[in-house]
């Protein structure tokens, strides 16, 4: 059997008397696109947390590429390849499109922010950073600063400089959020554009998305997992459907 990119045993996360993750298993493999589902309070944040390196465990083990990680900070986490978007991309509205996804292909690239000024008249940095801009669609934007674009458009931003960074798994918590309907099926298209090129877990309430993307579908629920599977035997499951699904 080939060792999961991403493997999370018996996590445990416990605030006060809440069991926010209680016994969460969960294995995400190379390009595999997984998404997490379940009703508010089910826990989804808390477990893209612990997984991300941003919450510590009270039980329960994170391993990723084969070591252990559960004592890594996220930053650390990062420098593995195990990314979570917003932790790694916080947008200067002031600043284009181009700019943006140049600052994160610097920071990929080990050089300090501080030497910005003389990043801006470096070429690679562009060319590297249209790479990106291209591949999630914003190429007409390129030129743009970042606080003129549309809400779909900075979630789109947010993904390409979350790519920028080169992760092997990418953690997305609830991409579509606040989006049009348009705006979100374009987000579905860019997904799907990069789907197989490195792992991704999706948390996400959208479910023709859900469904749209996701090669595995695990389902939480009070904190707990009630069901993991391929899509169509998630959509009939009778526990989940009961649970959340709905008719």
């Amino acid at each position: 059997m080939i060792e999961p990119l991403l493997e999370a045993r018996h996590l445990f996360k416990r605030y006060g008397g809440l069991a926010a993750t209680n016994d969460v298993s969960i294995d995400i493999g190379r390009g595999e696109f997984h998404a997490v589902i379940g009703p508010n309070g089910a826990g989804k944040s808390t477990l893209i947390g612990l997984l991300s390196g941003e919450i510590g465990p009270d039980g329960g083990e994170v391993r990723f590429a084969g070591e252990s990680v559960t004592d890594l900070s996220i930053t650390e986490r990062a420098r593995r390849g195990l990314v979570r978007s917003y932790q790694i991309t916080s947008i200067l509205p002031n600043m284009t499109v181009a700019e943006n996804v140049s600052l994160a292909v610097q920071a990929r690239r080990g050089h300090s922010y501080r030497i910005w000024s003389r990043a801006r008249a470096d070429r690679s940095l562009r060319e590297a950073a249209e790479t990106f801009i291209d591949q999630i669609g914003l190429s007409a934007h390129a030129d743009t600063p970042a606080m003129e674009l549309a809400h779909g458009h900075q979630r789109q931003l947010e993904l390409a400089m979350a790519l920028a960074t080169r992760p092997k798994l990418l953690l997305l918590d609830e991409p579509m959020a606040g989006m049009s309907g348009d705006e979100s099926l374009r987000m579905i298209s860019v997904l799907q554009s990069i789907k197989s090129q490195l792992g991704i877990l999706l948390i996400e309430h959208d479910m023709s998305a859900v469904f749209a993307l996701a090669d595995r579908i695990t389902v939480l629920v009070y904190g707990q997992v009630i069901a993991s599977g391929e899509p169509a035997a998630i959509r009939g499951n009778d526990d989940v459907r009961s649970a959340y699904l709905g008719d």
